[in-house]
């Protein structure tokens, strides 16, 4: 299972979930050392979310290997064998890996 999973949520969300800010929304979880969940919205900072509850994250998700990138929306994501690396076009983003967590 890989450790950490993401969800993309289109702007206007879909039928089964409507972001807080109307999306677009890019939501990582970690399930390693401890389950932690970030979201990224369009603007603003990403929220980090420690105790998340809902623990569904990574069972079929697509891996996206070591040195690969992936874009959807005004999202863009970096693998690294260091962790994953985020960011929205308006600056803001995360960084995820086994080791720590942060956000701007």
């Amino acid at each position: 299972m890989p450790a950490i999973g993401c969800i993309y949520t289109p702007k206007g969300g879909t039928s089964t979930y409507q972001p807080r800010d109307g999306g677009p929304e890019l939501s990582c979880s970690r399930v390693e050392p401890s389950y932690v969940t970030v979201i990224l919205g369009p603007k603003g900072p990403a929220t980090l979310i420690k105790n998340p509850g809902e623990q569904g994250c990574c069972s079929d998700a697509t891996k996206l290997g070591y040195g690969n990138s992936w874009s959807k929306g005004s999202f863009t994501c970096l693998s690294s064998t260091k962790g994953l690396t985020c960011t929205s076009s308006s600056g803001h983003g995360f960084f995820v890996s086994k080791a720590r967590v942060t956000v701007k």
